[in-house]
């Protein structure tokens, strides 16, 4: 073969090499939506949030604790129900997903607090195991119970307040969703850090050697401090997208006007700005129980532009 053919042809072959990692890594919209339920006991049930046929939809259950429901002591992975489980039952998920072919429901684990019926608890709900094996034990065996009792499709892992180090909890919490995994008891997993040493040093020691399990990163955007800014939004963004890095960070607000950046400031123009780089990898709302008695505008407009082509 002649010489000019042969570097010809390596040069084929690169191109296509290159074309094709380009191809695995490249960024990608999508058109997932999600929202927390359930922690403010208002009755609110599914059939009150609007759902767009042209979006994935996850309902986000909270919380699932691992504490007794008698008081607030640690039971080292044995897990309990803490959401309005009265209106958002294992019957009404059924009927929610029957209805919605697009709709699945998810798990929230831990959550900041734990207590009876109340948005503002008094008691911080602690990672606290006594060992990772007896933990990851008492984990498995009580939420395979809940998420088969309730038909769920995956969990959400979204402890804020730690009394072990962060390589027992990335341990944990990676044995935990590894065996739901390979059980076959969900189909995908998340996690919901925010913007605190404590807690970052937690997810990301959890994110370094279990990341490649986590579907979604669930990054509470609306921690940040009330009037964020559309251009500090796009800041904190690309910081966290370092952080977890390959993972699909979603954007996200909250209806109950706590922090970051609010959709009457910019949250929308962020979200195009995302989109155009294909980085909106989906958003999520903190929480429909806030947005009841609004009517629901912003889950109607998260999903509207979500629904256009992506």
């Amino acid at each position: 073969m002649e010489l000019s053919k042969v570097f010809l042809t390596i040069f084929t072959i690169q191109a296509i090499l290159i074309t094709s990692a380009t191809i695995l890594t490249s960024p990608a919209n999508s058109d997932l939506f999600r929202e927390y339920i359930g922690a403010e006991f208002n009755n609110i049930k599914f059939s009150d949030v609007p759902i767009n046929p042209n979006v994935e939809f996850h309902f986000i259950l909270a919380f699932a604790i691992d504490y007794t429901t008698s008081s607030p002591s640690p039971t080292n992975g044995q897990f309990n129900i803490f959401w309005d489980s009265d209106n958002l039952g294992a019957s009404q998920v059924s009927a929610i997903k029957k209805k919605h072919s697009n709709v699945k429901v998810a798990l929230s684990l831990g959550g900041d607090s734990v207590g009876g019926g109340s948005a503002y608890y008094s008691n911080s709900a602690y990672f606290s195991p006594s060992s990772v094996d007896s933990w990851v034990s008492n984990a498995i065996s009580s939420l395979t119970n809940i998420i088969q009792e309730y038909n769920l499709d995956g969990i959400d892992i979204d402890y804020e307040h730690f009394q072990g180090d962060p390589e027992t909890f990335a341990e944990c919490i990676g044995q935990l969703i590894t065996a739901l995994k390979k059980n076959g008891v969900i189909s995908f997993a998340s996690i919901a850090p925010y913007d605190d040493d404590q807690v970052q040093s937690h997810y990301l020691a959890l994110w370094k050697s279990y990341g490649h399990l986590i579907d979604y990163v669930n990054f509470q955007f609306y921690a940040y401090d009330q009037g964020t800014t559309v251009s500090q939004f796009m800041t904190y963004f690309e910081t966290q997208t370092s952080k977890y890095e390959g993972g699909k960070v979603l954007a996200s607000f909250s209806t109950d006007e706590s922090g970051g950046l609010s959709p009457e400031d910019g949250f929308f123009t962020a979200c195009h700005m995302l989109k155009s780089r294909k980085e909106l990898h989906g958003i999520f709302i903190w929480s429909a129980d806030d947005s009841l008695s609004r009517g629901f505008p912003y889950e109607k407009q998260s999903q509207a532009l979500l629904a256009i082509s992506h």
